[in-house]
């Protein structure tokens, strides 16, 4: 059964809220001529401007100008020089809150996303970080302020939930500000 994008709604909450719903959920790409997916099995959540690991905590600039978007916007980022990252942004229009997406299980075009990471040595080490998932899906600068909820070719949509015992909160990693905050979240 097809799953349905899921709506500007499910974005205007708090990210914590957000982060630990996606969970189970799928990240789509489809740039018409290969569509590219996985479950969504980690995420961080990065809270707004009074979250000093959060970009927005320096302000709207160039490069976080769609993470202060609409709900259900792609926030896509540059990191190290070589990785991009895909957020989806919550809440408010203006605040500036986004959560990140970390991991996924690929489940379709796996062959495709072998190609772009061949390197990789198991199904599994295809998307297990933000931006190899990023890679996989071909997902790069273009999708920045695009909408996740329908009618672009980055789409998060609904999957199978994840029950609370299914999983495992911790803190965030790969940040070097409140990085004992509980706000990482893994499926079991």
């Amino acid at each position: 059964m097809p799953t349905t994008p899921l709506p500007a709604a499910f974005y205007l909450r708090d990210a914590e809220q957000v982060a630990r719903d996606l969970l189970g959920c799928v990240l789509q790409h489809d740039d018409g001529t290969h569509v590219v997916s996985g479950r969504i099995i980690e995420t961080e959540a990065y809270l707004g401007p009074h979250d000093p690991a959060s970009h927005s905590a320096a302000g709207r600039t160039a490069r976080t100008w769609h993470m202060f978007g609409p709900p259900g916007t792609a926030y896509v980022y540059f990191i190290y020089g070589m990785h991009w990252c895909v957020n989806a942004v919550t809440g408010d229009d203006g605040y500036g809150s986004a959560v990140l997406i970390r991991a996924l299980a690929p489940l379709k075009g796996v062959d495709i996303m072998r190609a772009r990471r061949p390197k990789a040595r198991t199904d599994a080490t295809l998307c297990d970080g933000p931006g190899k998932l990023c890679a996989a899906l071909g997902i790069t600068r273009q999708h920045d302020g695009t909408a996740l909820t329908g009618g672009s070719s980055l789409t998060i949509r609904s999957g199978t939930p994840v029950a609370d015992h299914g999983v495992i909160v911790g803190p965030r990693v790969g940040i070097s500000k409140a990085v004992d905050w509980p706000l990482r979240f893994r499926v079991r």
